[in-house]
This record gives structure tokens, C-alpha cells and sequence, in this order.
């Protein structure tokens, strides 16, 4: 049997005033990181050296230039830098624009190395949305960056947890509008990419299940009708393509079913509706992976806590779960197209 394929893996170090590097460096020295993927990470080696000081760690830093040239060893951590920065002026727990630039360049370097085909998977500790402005960045968060800069049709955003795959209609918009953009063309849409999406890491005729909108899917018609005219039409549009999916099913049981294996992945219809489900089943193991992408993404799905930034206190437990669950995909991306 052949040994299984650890994929070459960027980590982002995320806003240096957060805990994104405790974090990194926490999930760095973890030997079953090690084991499913070959990680560097791309940050400030001083912000990472001052994150291993506050968490009580040895460590010892390799500063490479290229993916090339890192010697992936636990223990060790191959760094990427991306410039020459005023990081005593990094203050713990607090928003900065040199921060917010760093964060976001560490970013850019990422994109660059995936288009070039150099890395397999990015791994990306929590930037600060505020400080990514300060500087000038329009899009809101990772996902919108990500798709930006590598110019991709779409970026798919979905949650891992257990047995839940869980996609979405929409992210960061207002409820109000999100009701309305979850319409029959974007869920249509949605469907095809998420079974195209889903034969590329390996699941045969996955079997996708639409939200629905309305308290118990409307109840033909009482208490709302976008089931009727636009989830209805979606699923069967779906079907008439081939693609296994059912539903609409009341979000209110969707979920629960999913975690009992019966789908293969869900796709919810606004942002609170399947991130609600996933973080109240297992808060620390819900992870995002960006589909879509010249590359694979995986992110924990908590913030900055600059709350509790540089006080040694932070946990890596996310960061290693999304790390390994993006590895896992990662390999069976590479698989596919070996």
C-alpha cells in the first residue's frame, strides 16, 4: 500500500494582535499535524517568536523563501515572511493598520504560492475585519478575498462537523436580504457546484439536502411561500440534471438528520441557520473549508479574542481540527486528479 499523501499546506498567521499566533504555534508543535500534511507557516517570525515567549514553548525557526526549501519537522518552523515590519509597534489585543496590512499580505502571499501550484491547502488563522479596512481592503473576510484574488467563479463556503457537511446560499448579508437572494437560480447553482465540488474529493452521486426557509417549510403557503417558488423548483431542477438532492426539509429537523448521516451534505439558506446547528453540536470542532478555489482552504471558524491575545491562555484545539480536516481533503483532491 502506498503511504498517504501529506499535502503541502500554507498556515496564514493571521492578525498578529490576535491569538493567531499562539494558535499557530500551539497547532504547529502538534505531531499529528505533522503527520497528515506538510506545513509551513506565512507570518513574522518576531510576532511568532513573542506568541512561543507567552505560551512557555521552544521553539526553533527556519526562514525559508520557497515551500522548497522547508525541511517540515516537528519542532521546527519553516517561516515564510512577507516583508520588513514595525512589529514592536504590535500591540496584543488591539486593532491596528499594520496589523490589518500584515494579516492581509500574509494572505496575498498564500494566493500567490497556491496559483503557482507550489502548495496543495492554505490553513488561515482569524484576521480582523476591522483592521483589514483600515488598509484599505474592500472585501469583508477571507472567502470574498480569496475568491477576488484568485479570480474564481465561486468560493464555496462549508462547515465540518461530524458527520455534518454544511454549505451555504449566503454569508455576511443582512437576513432580510438573504431571505430574498436564496432564490431558485442561486440555489440551483449552488447545488451543481456543491455536487461538482463534492465528486472532486471522492463521494460518488453525494446526496445533497436543501434547507428550507419557513417555519415547517411554510405549510403550503401559510406562513410564507418561497418554498413553493423558488426551493421546490430548485430541487426538482436539480434532479432533472442528474444530481441526487432532496428537499426542501424544515431546518428545524434538517440538521439533526444530517447528524445521523442521512445526507451527505446540507445546504443552508443563510449564515446564523447552519452555523447555529454546527457550533451547538461541537463549538471547537466546527471548521470552514472554502471550496472552489484554485486550491483548498480551511479556517477555524472563531475570531481574533483579542480579549484574551498575549496572555498564553489560548487553545489550538480548532486550529489543529481544521487543519487536519483540511488535509483530509486536500489528499483526496490530489488523488482525484493523480
Amino acid at each position: 500500500m502506498s503511504e498517504k499523501y501529506r499535502p503541502i499546506t500554507a498556515v496564514t498567521m493571521g492578525d498578529p494582535a490576535g491569538i493567531g499566533p499562539e494558535i499557530t504555534v500551539g497547532m504547529m508543535l502538534e505531531p499529528v499535524i505533522h503527520e497528515s500534511c506538510r506545513p509551513f507557516v506565512i507570518g513574522s517570525i518576531a510576532i511568532l517568536e513573542r506568541a512561543a515567549k507567552v505560551l512557555g514553548k521552544e521553539i526553533k525557526i527556519r526562514k525559508i523563501e520557497d515551500p522548497s526549501e522547508a525541511k517540515y519537522e516537528i519542532g521546527t518552523l519553516d517561516v515564510m515572511e512577507t516583508g520588513d515590519y514595525d512589529t514592536d509597534s504590535i500591540k496584543w489585543g488591539e486593532v491596528q493598520q499594520l496589523a490589518g496590512q500584515m494579516a492581509y499580505d500574509f494572505i496575498v502571499k498564500s494566493i500567490e504560492l497556491g496559483m503557482a501550484g507550489k502548495i496543495d491547502a492554505v490553513s488561515t488563522a482569524p484576521i480582523h475585519k476591522q483592521a483589514i479596512k483600515l488598509c484599505g481592503v474592500k472585501e469583508p473576510g477571507h472567502t470574498e478575498i480569496y475568491q477576488h484574488l484568485t479570480n474564481s467563479r465561486y468560493a464555496l463556503t462549508m462547515f465540518s462537523c461530524h458527520k455534518l457537511r454544511v454549505f451555504f446560499v449566503s454569508r455576511h448579508m443582512p437576513l432580510r436580504d438573504a431571505c430574498s437572494y436564496a432564490s431558485k437560480d442561486v440555489v440551483l447553482q449552488d447545488v451543481i457546484d456543491i455536487d461538482h465540488e463534492l465528486r472532486n474529493v471522492g463521494l460518488e452521486n453525494p446526496l445533497i439536502a436543501v434547507a428550507g426557509l419557513n417555519p415547517h417549510n411554510g405549510d403550503n403557503g401559510l406562513f410564507g411561500t418561497e418554498e413553493l417558488t423558488d426551493l421546490i423548483p430548485a430541487v426538482e431542477a436539480a434532479k432533472a440534471k442528474g444530481i441526487n438532492c432532496v428537499g426542501p426539509i424544515p431546518a428545524d429537523i434538517i440538521f439533526h438528520m444530517g447528524k445521523l448521516g442521512k445526507f451527505d451534505a446540507i445546504l443552508s439558506l443563510y449564515h446564523d441557520q447552519g452555523h447555529i446547528a454546527c457550533k451547538t453540536l461541537d463549538f471547537e470542532k466546527s471548521v470552514t473549508l472554502t471550496f472552489g478555489l484554485p486550491f483548498i482552504r480551511g479556517s477555524v471558524d472563531h475570531g481574533t479574542a483579542f480579549d484574551i491575545a498575549g496572555k498564553g491562555i489560548a487553545q489550538c484545539v480548532s486550529m489543529v481540527e481544521s487543519t487536519l480536516v483540511l488535509a483530509e481533503y486536500a489528499a483526496q483532491q490530489h488523488a482525484r486528479k493523480a
